[in-house]
C-alpha cells in the first residue's frame, strides 16, 4: 500500500507529473510523448514534457532541480533514462514524497525504494528480451544462414542488452552476426555501415541481412549503403533489413514501403504508466514493481515467408 500524508492527498484533477524522455529526435520517443499526453488530457492530468537531450548528465539535472522546487514540485516522475536508471536521482525523489516510474530501463533499486515511499515507485518495460527473439525469428524466415550485420544500440542501455541476448537465443545456428555499434539514431546506423564498409574485410564476407535494434538505424544504414556505387548497391538493397520499435508512421510504414522488410511492434508504455500511477495515487495502492507490455512483429512471422518470396 501507499502511505498516504498530507502530500498524498490526490485529487486527480489537479494530479502533476512529469514526463522526461531522452530526446525528441526520435520516433518512437514521439510515439511516447503522444502516448502520454493522450492519457493525460483523458485522466485530467497536468502534465510536463521534459527531454534529456541524449545527454545522461543533463537529464540527471533536469530532475534534480525538479526535484529541489519545492514551489512547483510534481507528484510523481515518469522518466525514461538516457543512461543509468539514476538511483540517486530516484532515492531523492521518493524521499521527497514524489513518485517515481521508470520506463524502458532495468533498475535493481526499485524494490528497497518501494518499502519507505509514500508515493508509487514501479516500473514499466516492453519485453526487450522478447524483442530479440522475435527479430531471431523474422531473421530465421527471411536470412537461415550466412553472415549477418548486426547493429545494436549503447551498451550502457539494458534494452540493448536484452535485445541481444534474445535475438542470439533464436537467430539460426548456421547465421553468423557480425556485431557494429549504434546510438539509437539514423545517423549512427548510416556511421556504423559507412565504417565497416571502410575495412578491407568487409568485401570478403557474403552479407544475407542488416538486423538493428531500432528502426531509425535501420533505415541509416540502408542509406549507407545507398549511397555505394551502382553495380554494388543493387545486390546490398536486395538483402532484408530488419528494424524495431513499429512506429506506425515511420516503422510499419517503411515496412509497407518495402526499405524494410521486418519491424517488430514495441508499444508505447509513457500513456499505460500514467494510468496506472492514477489508479495507483486513486486507490492508495502500489501496482507491481514491474510490469512487462508484449511486443510483435510486423508482418506476422507466419505472414514473412509468402512476402519474403514475393519481395
Amino acid at each position: 500500500m501507499v502511505r498516504r500524508t498530507a502530500k498524498t492527498s490526490y485529487s486527480m484533477s489537479k494530479l502533476n507529473v512529469v514526463v522526461a524522455l531522452t530526446t525528441q529526435d526520435n520516433d518512437y520517443q514521439g510515439e511516447q510523448a503522444a502516448s502520454a499526453v493522450e492519457a493525460a488530457s483523458r485522466l485530467g492530468v497536468k502534465l510536463t514534457l521534459v527531454y534529456g537531450d541524449k545527454d545522461a548528465v543533463n537529464q540527471s539535472q533536469q530532475l534534480v532541480k525538479i526535484v529541489q522546487d519545492r514551489a512547483q514540485r510534481p507528484d510523481a516522475i515518469l522518466v525514461e533514462p538516457v543512461g543509468t536508471a539514476m538511483p540517486q536521482v530516484a532515492k531523492a525523489a521518493v524521499s521527497a514524497g514524489i513518485g517515481w516510474v521508470i520506463l524502458n530501463r532495468e533498475a535493481d533499486y526499485i524494490s528497497d525504494l518501494r518499502h519507505t515511499a509514500t508515493a508509487p515507485v514501479f516500473a514499466v518495460d516492453p519485453d526487450q528480451e522478447e524483442v530479440g527473439r522475435i527479430q531471431g525469428q523474422q531473421l530465421a524466415v527471411l536470412a537461415p544462414e550466412g553472415n549477418v550485420l548486426y547493429i545494436e544500440g549503447p551498451s550502457s542501455h539494458s534494452a540493448a542488452n536484452l535485445r541481444t541476448r534474445g535475438f542470439l537465443a533464436t537467430k539460426p545456428q548456421a547465421v553468423v552476426a557480425k556485431t557494429l555499434k549504434g546510438d539509437w539514431s539514423e545517423r549512427s546506423g548510416q556511421r556504423a555501415i559507412r565504417s565497416w564498409l571502410s575495412l578491407s574485410t568487409s568485401h570478403q564476407l557474403d552479407i544475407r541481412a542488416v538486423v538493428c535494434q531500432n528502426d531509425c538505424m535501420a533505415l541509416g544504414a540502408r542509406k549507407a549503403l545507398i549511397e555505394l556505387p551502382a553495380g554494388e548497391r543493387k545486390s546490398w538493397l536486395d538483402i532484408p533489413f530488419i528494424g524495431c520499435d513499429g512506429v506506425r508512421k515511420t516503422g510499419q510504414e517503411w515496412v509497407r514501403a518495402g526499405q524494410l522488410r521486418a519491424t517488430v511492434v514495441i508499444p508505447p508504455i509513457a500513456g499505460l504508466a500514467l494510468e496506472m500511477l492514477v489508479k495507483a495515487l486513486d486507490s492508495g495502492s502500489m501496482p507491481a514493481e514491474r510490469t512487462l507490455c508484449s511486443p510483435r512483429s510486423f508482418p506476422a512471422i507466419a505472414d514473412l515467408g509468402a512476402l519474403a518470396a514475393r519481395a
